[in-house]
């Protein structure tokens, strides 16, 4: 990036942050207090996909992690820590795992290409691909497949996120907390609500519900 173009940034900083104070004098007062979002946002890392402007809403009401499309592992320390720093300490009520239509890192998985580091982060949606090979081939249509595949890679990593600890045990403390698969499309800017979704233990298959040790059965 050129001195230029470092300068270009600056001076759009600066006036972005005149016009807040011109507008609301205590904006950046109130905004340096502390943040209480409602909203913990798992979404790509794609440039075209910001949370805050696709949802119109401003600074310190939704708490974001990006990676590329969106993805819960669950030895994934750096997701994992974000979110257990919004569900014990934020203690937001919604969580929200936003994909989009034509992802790139979907469409990557759905191809043979050796891309590099990237392939091992990817594996987990060929592993969705695989599971529903059946469903997905039956789409001639290579973007319609494409955008099906985002829309079950969704679903999986709501599975995955109520899979944790950190939200079962929100859940078990009686904490109001809601996990929802959306999709967002590019091509319009409207999000798609998947309506899949869940808000308790009862949710979860069985074999995910994880039991405290005195609820743990013999065998």
């Amino acid at each position: 990036m050129s001195e230029k173009t470092h300068a270009q940034i600056f001076q759009r900083n600066r006036a972005w942050s005149e016009r807040q104070v011109a507008a609301d004098p205590d904006y950046f007062n109130r905004l340096a207090e502390q943040q209480a979002p409602k909203y913990f946002w798992i979404g790509c890392s794609d440039a075209r996909v910001p949370a805050n402007q696709i949802l119109d809403l401003p600074p310190g009401e939704i708490f974001v992690h990006r990676n590329i499309a969106n993805l819960v592992y669950h030895i994934d320390t750096n997701c994992l820590s974000v979110l257990e720093f919004a569900v014990n300490v934020l203690k937001v009520e919604h969580i929200i795992i936003c994909g989009h239509y034509g992802c790139g890192g979907v469409r990557a998985a759905m191809g043979n290409s050796e891309l590099g580091l990237i392939d091992n982060w990817l594996r987990q949606i060929k592993d969705i691909y695989a599971a529903n090979v059946e469903l997905l081939e039956a789409e001639a249509n290579m973007e319609k497949r494409l955008n099906m595949l985002c829309e079950l890679n969704v679903r999986q990593q709501v599975r995955n996120i109520c899979h944790t600890t950190i939200v079962q045990n929100a859940w078990k403390s009686g904490q109001q907390l809601s996990v929802h698969g959306w999709a967002y499309s590019v091509r319009d800017g409207r999000l798609r609500d998947l309506d899949f979704w869940a808000d308790g233990v009862h949710d979860v298959d069985p074999i995910y519900q994880l039991l405290t040790f005195d609820e743990t059965p013999s065998f």
